[in-house]
Order: structure tokens, then sequence, then C-alpha cells
């Protein structure tokens, strides 16, 4: 298939991290362009486009912009806020710390364009603490816009004044959720909030906050310059725009895949050149390890938010792990469980309660103590964790289990009749951690 990158478009060019390299590359032009607008004129820009969050939940950027309350004349007014959720943490996720280090420039503008848009003067980007990398890249670029005039006083003569703090995270997989992120910036243990109220108008400080994803804000400038027609037409009328697809497990050649949306599975693994062992498709996430699994009947199911949603998964953050015939659903599902009780906050019960009790019942399964009474233990945990927890955590750490047993439950029962794992044990996973 042919493809024309966009986000990726400096990716593999001398030193693209760098503001000289990016500016010869349509570098702020984006910016520069968005200062001769007005903001409100802006946002219907960005509406009009139908970008869509690349965080997980494919909320519109501009709609969500727009929720920002913008006061009366005459009236006082608190201060906004725009944060970047750059806390990328889930098992398979691994699409915004390549654009921070190859591109970091791209998100800085995006950035700025959306604090232009929303009338904030302070930017924060949360990255998650262990990717050191890549917080020092950002700091560096941010160091380089300030140095160019693109951030602090009067960015660029326009009168408007920008600042990015850039924020290093303990690395808690819950500060990814945006009201946990918020508490851990204002210095607090990072868990989630009672919402409503919404960030939008009771965010950061108590103050209105639009929270955006590295790869939400990094497509802003294009979509600036190129106009909201020449964006909608790169993809499907509900999910418009490119996305990067984040491919792990058995392909040969793992790694990033920028391709509009609503690519296939089937055209993804042969952009990584085939599955790696010669062996078949067995099951794979769309978007991480809190998307419920599919299976080789969805190899040419378009992946767009809507069209995933409708097959019964998430598109998510566009992380595909994919595993062959050779690999242990049974096992795979008990890695992210694992990962999932870790990771738990500990705020609400059946978050805290049901991800401890599915490791327990997963350690049985695999060591051949497991019942076919706990299969429906499985699901009757999900049904009490689903809906109920607090925060989306909760509700993630569900879809492998549920879906997994759905399509997977004579597998299962091999466990439980084989006492163990069928497959043997020189046979490793991929893709699990």
């Amino acid at each position: 298939m042919s493809l024309t990158p966009v986000l990726t478009k400096r990716f593999g060019t001398a030193q693209p991290w760098k503001i000289e390299n990016y500016e010869r590359l349509d570098g702020y032009a984006g910016l520069r362009q968005a200062l001769t607008l007005l903001p409100d004129e802006l946002i219907a820009l960005v509406k009009d486009s139908n970008l869509r969050g690349r965080g997980g939940a494919g909320f519109p950027t501009g709609m969500k912009w727009q929720f920002i309350p913008q006061p009366k004349a005459g009236e006082p007014s608190k201060p906004h806020y725009v944060v970047i959720n750059a806390d990328e943490g889930e098992p398979g996720t691994c699409r915004d710390l390549p654009l921070m280090m190859n591109d970091p420039h791209s998100m800085i503008e995006g950035i700025i364009i959306a604090c232009y848009a929303v009338r904030a003067e302070y930017a924060f980007v949360y990255i998650r603490g262990e990717a050191v990398h890549a917080i020092r890249r950002v700091v560096g670029a941010v160091n380089e816009a300030r140095a160019k005039g693109y951030l602090g006083k009067n960015v660029l003569g326009s009168g408007f004044d920008c600042e990015i703090v850039v924020h290093a995270g303990a690395g808690a997989y819950i500060c990814g959720e945006e009201t946990a992120l918020l508490d851990s910036l204002e210095g607090r243990r990072g868990q989630p909030r009672l919402k409503p109220p919404f960030p939008a108008t009771n965010g950061l400080y108590d103050a209105p906050t639009v929270v955006n994803n590295v790869g939400t804000l990094a497509s802003v400038p294009y979509i600036v310059l190129g106009g909201a027609d020449w964006y909608k037409a790169l993809g499907p009328e509900g999910s418009p725009g490119t996305s990067i697809y984040s491919l792990s497990g058995r392909v040969a050649n793992p790694g990033q895949y920028e391709a509009p949306m609503g690519t296939t599975l089937r055209e993804l693994i042969g952009l990584a050149g085939g599955m790696s062992r010669g062996k078949d498709l067995k099951f794979w996430t769309p978007g991480g390890a809190s998307c419920p699994l599919l299976t080789t009947e969805h190899l040419d199911l378009p992946l767009d938010f809507d069209s995933v949603v409708k097959a019964g998964s998430m598109n998510g953050t566009s992380a595909v792990m994919i595993f062959d015939e050779d690999d242990c659903v049974v096992r795979a599902v008990k890695k992210w469980s694992e990962f999932f009780e870790h990771e738990s906050c500990g705020k609400c019960t059946p978050c805290r309660e049901g991800t401890y009790w599915y490791v327990g019942i997963y350690d049985r399964l695999e060591n051949g103590e497991g019942t076919e009474e706990d299969l429906d233990t499985l699901l009757d945990l999900s049904d009490n964790i689903l809906g109920r927890s607090f925060c989306a955590l909760g509700d993630g750490a569900t879809s492998s289990v549920s879906s997994s047993i759905k399509y997977f439950r004579d597998e299962y029962l091999a466990h439980v009749e084989g006492h163990g794992c069928p497959h043997t044990a020189t046979r490793t996973l991929a893709g699990a951690h």
C-alpha cells in the first residue's frame, strides 16, 4: 500500500529533534498561520477537521477545546491551562515516546496553538518518569523554542504569552487517567477524581483545563496548514487523519507504522514483513492491553474508532500486539492481569479486589489447579468490576479476561482438564509484558 507520512514525515532525517531541521520542514509555519486567526476561528477549524483524541477514548478535540468557558466582558476569570498526557505506560503502547524522541517540536507547536485557541498562558507536559531520554529531549526542544521566540512573552510579536513546563511523573500507570494526572501535577497522590465536575471547568488548580494526548496535539499544526478538508480526506469520515500504529509481538519487523485511520490488520502485518515465525495469527489487541481481544476473523476490520467499537473492542492507543497459534491466550491475559493488579491505585473496591482475584485464579489455571468453576468466577468478577470501578482502569482490566473467554473458552478448559498450560515450556510468549 502507498503511504504518505504526516506525523512521521521528519523521522529518519538528520537530527529531526533539532529546531533548525524542524523549521526546514514547515516547522512553526502552522503556529504563524494560527496567530493570524482569532482563537474561536482556530477552535472551529480543529472542530471541523473532526480530529479525535489519540489517547484512547477518541473524543473530538475541537469539542473539548470548545468546552473551556470563556469569561464575559468585565467578569473576573480563572486562568486556563493546557495539560499534555505523555504518561505512556500500558503494555504494548509505544507511540508517544517515538514522537517525543524524534519530533518533539511538532508536539510543542501543537501545544502553543492549543494554548492560543483556549486562551491559556501555561501548559504542562506530564511525561512518565522512566522515559528519561524523552524528558531530556522535550526539555531541550522547549528551550530551543523559547530561544527562537516561539515561547515566552509576546510570542512572535502577537501579544500572546505562552510558557511550557515539563514535569516528570513517578511511574504510576494510574496517572494516565486525566484527573489522576492532574492530582499528581498538583503534588498529591495520583488518584482519579470524581466526575463531574470535569477538567474543562475544574481541572488543574480548580481552573478550566484542556487535557490532550501527545499525538493529538502533534496533529494540530498539520491541520492548521493543510486545512480541515485536507485532513478529513486522509481517513474515513468518522475517524479522519493518520495514526501511528505500534506493532509488537509475532511480526517480522515490530515498530511504529503511520497509516491512515481505517487501515486493516492484514495491511499492517504486510507493512511489518508478515508473521515472524511463519505461524498463523491467533489473537491480537487493536489498542493495548485494556482493549478486548480480537481474532483472525477480524483481520480485515478497519482500524478506526467507530469500526472497532462495532466489532466489540476499542481502537485505544493503536497498540497492536500480535500473537500466533503457538502462544497461550491464558498466559497472556494472566500477565496483563498482573499488570493491572499491580497498577491499581486501590481507591475503589471493585478494581482493587477484583484484579487481585484475577491474578489468583490465573495462577491456579497456569499451575494446574484450576477448575471449570474458575471460568464462571472470572466472568462474575468482570461483571462486578465493569462499570462499577471509579475510573477506566478497572474497566480496562476486564477487557482481555472477558473477550479471551468468549473466543478461547476451549483453551481455558484445556488448562483445567490438562492440569496446566497445554503449550510446551519451550514456547515463549511475545508481547505480554
